[in-house]
């Protein structure tokens, strides 16, 4: 018992600091997406361009990553791939950030990432008719907490706005995406199930923006270099941490982006919060942290 016990621990704090690097990378694809996209760099770019980038030079990363490491396309049991989760995953994901993208460019960046950030309440209920999770009161506490930080960042009366459905449709696909990728977690190293997610996202992404293909320029190219490489490497922190812990422990921690969203306003922009800000980061803490003292009650230091 003693023995099986402090690999747990190890694992939680290695979860905890694998999604706090992962939000600090989400929410720095989030500010370049809405600089392409309200036309900062240059005339605004379509959602789907960015998308597009996105996936594409994610890809490139993951390949660079591959051409080095050369890892065998593998499953437990060796039966390779599974290709339709690996397809629900990427169709979720493609959607989810699509939508996302188009929702920060019509609408107040901390907003819409509010907004979107009720996927983690999505995921919760999910896992539990999808992965047959127990989800105690606890987690359920501390979900419920996170999320009236949410509320309280979004301001409610000031974001009732068509836009705001394309926040909560994202919301509701990275909510299913996330249980696919529990699912994958399960089977399959994380470099393989980015390889094949970054793959099938480009195809998916390129036939879609070829419908209202616009050529960046030099700014916006290097912004969607970065937003690729950038995601690449927050899904292989995400991928560590959700196949380390359940996806109800993982989920809340993804409201931190909105802490880091507002980090970066103060460090790029000399934008500060205000009251309304703070007390809704400090709500988001509060809920995380609750997550990590209850596994410490339960199974003692991380």
């Amino acid at each position: 018992m003693g023995q099986d016990m402090e690999p747990q621990q190890d694992y939680r704090g290695r979860t905890v600091a694998f999604m706090v690097g992962a939000t600090g990378l989400y929410a720095a694809t989030s500010l370049l997406a809405k600089a392409i996209g309200t036309g900062v760099l240059g005339p605004a770019l379509p959602p789907l361009m960015v998308s597009l980038g996105r996936f594409a030079f994610a890809l490139c990363g993951v390949l660079v990553v591959v051409a080095i490491l050369r890892p065998g396309l593998s499953r437990q049991g060796g039966t390779g791939p599974r290709w339709s989760t690996h397809l629900g995953r990427t169709v979720c994901g493609w959607v989810g950030i699509s939508l996302m993208f188009a929702a920060v460019a019509r609408m107040p960046l901390p907003d819409a990432t509010a907004i979107s950030f009720l996927s983690p309440a999505f995921t919760m209920m999910l896992a539990i008719p999808l992965l047959g999770e127990r989800v105690g009161p606890i987690r359920w506490t501390a979900a419920a907490i996170a999320l009236i930080g949410a509320v309280i960042l979004l301001r409610p009366g000031q974001a009732l706005q068509p836009a705001a459905a394309l926040a909560l449709g994202a919301a509701a696909a990275m909510g299913l995406e996330a249980i696919f990728i529990k699912r994958l977690t399960r089977r399959e190293p994380p470099l393989q199930i980015m390889l094949v997610n970054n793959s099938m996202g480009t195809v998916i992404a390129l036939a879609a923006a070829a419908l209202i293909w616009v050529t960046p320029n030099a700014a916006q190219g290097l912004a969607l270099l970065a937003i690729g490489l950038l995601m690449a490497g927050a899904q292989m922190l995400n991928l560590a941490a959700m196949r380390q812990s359940d996806a109800s422990f993982v989920a809340p921690f993804f409201y931190l982006t909105l802490v880091w969203a507002a980090g970066f306003d103060l460090w790029i922009f000399g934008v500060l919060p205000d009251a309304v800000s703070l007390a809704g980061a400090a709500v988001l803490v509060s809920g995380a942290g609750l997550l990590v003292w209850r596994d410490r009650q339960r199974k003692g230091p991380l």
